[in-house]
């Protein structure tokens, strides 16, 4: 828990961020059909994914601490990051709606990753309706950790396994290829692969300042 009272890794995320959005925009990128410009969505729509998948890893990790110790520090930064990791979701899923439609004519075809994807943001969703349903604190934070440890696996099979097993419009699916190999060339990996990174430090930071934020407000209310 120390880490997230440093400082160095927050700058780094800014800086980061700040080079996606410079190389990103400024850059150039491959010439593509069909794509074209909106390939730069990639520095976006795909970190956003990868923020989302950090966050909900350690959602998982404090799931399980609390189910070893019983602390409800660890469920209050389970929760946190949860609730940043479906944020995170929300704009991974926007993002690939803007591209969709640029790219295969609708915000929404039905594209198998696209359903699922859906269906497992409902999975999350289901979380916090089931946290909010429960009003004894142990009951509540031991159910949910049990819920979030069960959601995950089952997040990445409905986005990284099934759509893998039909046809897809979507790189990387249904023997689509993905972008790196045959279009990430050495100019794109340069705004790449720092959003990959920028991106997630940034949600990681952001599920701190929550986690920060509720441990606050539960003292208070212990206090009270």
């Amino acid at each position: 828990m120390k880490l997230i009272y440093q400082t160095w890794w927050k700058v780094l995320a800014v800086l980061l961020i700040f080079s996606t959005l410079i190389t990103g925009l400024l850059f150039p990128v491959p010439k593509l059909a069909i794509l074209h410009e909106t390939i730069r969505n990639l520095y976006f729509h795909v970190p956003m994914w990868m923020g989302m998948l950090s966050v909900f890893v350690i959602s998982v990790f404090y799931s399980v601490k609390y189910l070893n110790t019983g602390k409800e520090e660890y469920d209050l930064a389970s929760v946190e990051c949860v609730n940043t990791g479906l944020l995170f979701y929300s704009l991974g899923l926007i993002t690939g709606m803007l591209w969709a439609k640029y790219t295969w004519g609708e915000f929404w075809s039905g594209d198998p990753k696209q359903n699922s994807a859906a269906i497992a943001f409902l999975l999350y969703c289901a979380y916090l309706v089931l946290r909010n349903s429960i009003d004894e604190e142990q009951k509540r934070a031991k159910i949910s950790a049990i819920y979030n440890i069960f959601a995950f696996p089952i997040m990445i099979v409905l986005i990284f396994v099934l759509p893998r097993m039909t046809d897809s419009l979507h790189p990387g699916s249904g023997g689509n290829p993905a972008f790196g190999k045959y279009d990430l060339d050495s100019r794109m990996k340069v705004a790449f692969y720092p959003a990959m990174l920028g991106w997630s430090l940034l949600a990681v930071w952001i599920a701190t300042i929550r986690y920060r934020i509720r441990l606050i407000e539960y003292k208070r209310n212990s206090i009270d």
